[in-house]
């Protein structure tokens, strides 16, 4: 019964369809199981991960936030004209606490809207992705920055470890995976272990619920967004720092990837569902597939498909299994249900 139910979840599933995507990548194309591929991947997966846990805690509350993106390039942008502009030539720290300020402020205008005028999440999001972007463009700047400052050049390079592989190429596991986890970890606390968690999970399966149930239902829609844009800002810095460059055209655009990837490990668009273990297989699934793309040689276009299709195939699949205990419950045999006044 034990087993039945443990692959009845969709984190197995996940977990089990990666697997055996990662054994046929493999025969295809031995260089996915090299070192510097794998390293590659979790590099890739930070970023993403790191909006994927945002992503993941306001679809558990029942909204849709994509408007992460454009405050993660925001922040980063802004951050390196602003450190840039005062000749800082310190550690990465300060790049960070930043970024992160500005991705706080940003996630307090869209909680504003959410929980003081009860507007749909969506339309609030799309709204503020527009403004954020255009308030950068326009006033900030639009130039691509590659004269960075010390600390953001230098961070490119902090590796964990580094190894040889057998052409004498080196390769690093960047440090950047550290945010991931432990970002990963705290979202995980949260969401399990405190009340501001219950009340997340409760506030996606019926506001009214929840607030007969006692939870402060804007309280909790304040820190859900302005959780978010702490963590978009700390995203979009990582991203400026890995690719030794600031561009405000980089980041938004990939709303999809980062949602597909959500719902494909378990989180339930309509709330109240989804777990930070789920989130990861489905940001490292993600990767992978688009990572396996590019070692076949598929043309880069037809991630878009593929992505397409993941939300389809995440969405319905749930949806399905719903369906289909609903069923169940009310095809019930009559002979198992006892007449009124007892058996004769």
């Amino acid at each position: 019964m034990q087993v039945k139910k443990l692959f009845a979840k969709q984190e197995t599933l996940v977990a089990l369809t990666l697997f055996g995507l990662c054994l046929v990548i493999g025969v295809i194309n031995p260089v996915f199981w090299t070192a510097g591929n794998w390293f590659d991947l979790a590099r890739s997966a930070t970023v993403t991960g790191i909006f994927a846990i945002g992503v993941l805690i306001v679809l558990i509350s029942g909204g849709i936030d994509v408007s992460f993106t454009a405050i993660a390039v925001f922040a980063m942008y802004t951050t390196t004209v602003l450190l840039k502009d005062a000749q800082y030539t310190g550690g990465m720290w300060l790049f960070f606490v930043i970024a992160a300020l500005i991705g706080l402020g940003l996630g307090l205008i869209n909680a504003f809207f959410i929980a003081r005028f009860r507007l749909p999440t969506l339309i609030v999001t799309l709204g503020t992705q527009s403004m954020f972007r255009g308030f950068l463009l326009f006033v900030i700047g639009s130039k691509i920055i590659r004269d960075i400052p010390p600390g953001m050049a230098d961070y490119s390079k902090a590796f964990l470890f580094t190894v040889t592989d057998d052409r004498g190429v080196t390769v690093g596991l960047h440090s950047a995976v550290l945010w991931l986890v432990a970002i990963a970890i705290l979202a995980f606390v949260i969401l399990r272990y405190t009340m501001l968690g219950r009340g997340i999970y409760a506030l996606g399966g019926s506001r009214e619920a929840a607030e007969r149930a006692g939870f402060n239902i804007t309280r909790t829609q304040v820190f859900i967004y302005a959780f978010v844009g702490v963590l978009a800002g700390i995203a979009g810095m990582i991203y400026g720092g890995l690719n030794r460059q600031a561009n405000a055209q980089d980041i938004v655009g990939q709303e999809l990837d980062v949602i597909a990837a959500t719902v494909l490990g378990g989180a339930s668009i309509m709330g109240g569902r989804g777990s930070v273990i789920g989130t990861l297989l489905g940001v490292m699934l993600v990767v992978v597939m688009s990572n396996s793309l590019v070692l076949m040689g598929i043309p880069a276009t037809w991630q878009r498909v593929v992505v397409g299709a993941i939300i389809i195939i995440g969405t319905a699949v749930p949806a399905l299994r719903t369906l289909r205990r609903q069923r169940r419950s009310v095809n019930v045999e009559p002979e198992t249900l006892a007449p009124v006044g007892g058996r004769t």
